[in-house]
């Protein structure tokens, strides 16, 4: 049975958990977002927050996100530690009654933009990722060592021209909207931090990456299986590398070999429609076939790509129902899967939310977390639940195994 759920940053949220009971929602996917990456969640703060949202009438059903610790990725010492008290916080949700923990193996930073308010084609703002204006981070603000040979000449002199050409203010935004990370990612850094934090990851290659996460999954793939937990890895976002560190959940050859290295239900995927659609060669359709069965939690959302710089797209986040990523065709394979899902007997809720959504009517006045307006997810969320009400019909009229509607 599919599940519509809603992101909640926590009582500092500037939208509420009755705006998102009144948009339809019956899930709710937070996090104890002040508890240190590292750290164990205490059982007493996941049952005051799960009483937080039982008293606005909804349900905590998915966890978003249970940090993974750069020390983890990189197998740095105190890794094991942090491994171990990632597991006890596994199993601390799980007796709680939480059992689809979301998290990310994106390494130093977590989903990256570098404008917030882009204004939106029809109307409204949304967020957007420039390339140019990143390599214009990378090259002058960050000045990381071996950005220019990873940029290329091309890129570094359009990076240049355009640099030259924003002014104090616009450096300024720039600089803060990469570094102040954002809902729901890394901590706050500055540019000091961040040159820190690569050393810790210099030499480390793709493979070296894959490593530490096979290790991981075999470290608490056991316990998530123990406690009849999901943990669903979200791809990368943008898929593609940044200052110079590899990503390995970007692709669908990167998504089949995750779930290969534990092979059960608890290594299961966040399969985020919006994170793999900007890449051209992310064929999103085929990929929701192929992994379906491996899918634990759902983002829902389309970006448009747009000229981009030195192998990396550039793009802004469009309407739920526009944009490169065909939502349609994607909720009518969810739909078959939800259904092949109850036809065997497993009913677990497969959870879902519309993803991101853009700044709509009063939505600045309000001032929520960037990415994560009320109005702008209401729309989105009513639409999908418009494209599964049609989604049902459909298959229920056409038959269940008359082929893949296109």
């Amino acid at each position: 049975m599919l599940e519509q759920t809603w992101r909640w940053f926590g009582p500092e949220d500037r939208v509420t958990l009755r705006d998102a009971r009144e948009a339809g929602a019956v899930g709710v996917v937070t996090a104890l977002h002040d508890v240190p990456a590292g750290m164990v969640w205490p059982p007493d703060a996941i049952r005051k927050r799960q009483a937080e949202v039982r008293t606005a009438g909804l349900e905590w059903t998915v966890v978003e996100s249970l940090e993974v610790t750069e020390r983890i990725k990189t197998r740095a010492a105190g890794w094991q530690q942090d491994v171990e008290n990632f597991a006890q916080s596994i199993r601390n949700l799980a007796h709680c009654g939480l059992h689809t923990i979301a998290y990310n193996w994106m390494p130093l930073f977590s989903w990256t933009r570098t404008h917030l308010r882009e204004p939106a084609p029809n109307g409204g703002y949304t967020t957007r990722f420039d390339a140019r204006s990143f390599a214009a981070f990378d090259l002058f603000m960050l000045r990381r060592e071996g950005a220019v040979g990873d940029w290329g000449e091309q890129a570094c002199s359009e990076a240049k021209e355009y640099f030259a050409a924003l002014s104090i203010e616009e450096q300024t935004a720039l600089r803060q909207t990469i570094l102040d990370g954002l809902p729901g990612g890394h901590q706050r850094l500055t540019l000091e931090s961040t040159t820190e934090t690569l050393k810790a990851y210099q030499g480390l290659t793709r493979e070296d990456l894959r490593g530490t996460l096979r290790d991981f999954l075999k470290c608490v793939g056991p316990v998530a299986d123990e406690c009849g937990v999901r943990l669903c890895i979200h791809p990368d976002d943008p898929p593609r590398p940044l200052l110079g560190l590899p990503r390995v959940v970007s692709t669908a050859d990167d998504l089949r070999w995750i779930l290969n290295q534990y092979e059960s239900e608890a290594n299961s995927l966040t399969f985020c429609s919006g994170a793999l659609g900007v890449r051209a060669d992310n064929d999103l359709l085929a990929m929701l076939r192929e992994f379906a069965a491996g899918i634990g939690f759902l983002h829902l959302r389309s970006t448009q790509r747009d000229t981009g710089l030195g192998g990396i797209e550039s793009f802004l986040e469009a309407a739920h129902l526009e944009g490169d990523a065909d939502l349609i065709a994607l909720v009518i394979e969810v739909v078959r899967e939800s259904r092949r899902r109850q036809l065997s007997g497993d009913d677990r809720r497969l959870p879902f939310r519309a993803d991101h959504g853009q700044e709509l009517l009063n939505d600045v006045e309000r001032g929520a977390a960037p990415g994560y307006p009320a109005v702008g997810r209401l729309r989105g969320l009513a639409e999908l639940r418009g494209a599964f009400s049609m989604a049902e019909r459909l298959l229920a009229k056409v038959g269940q195994n008359a082929g893949h509607p296109e």
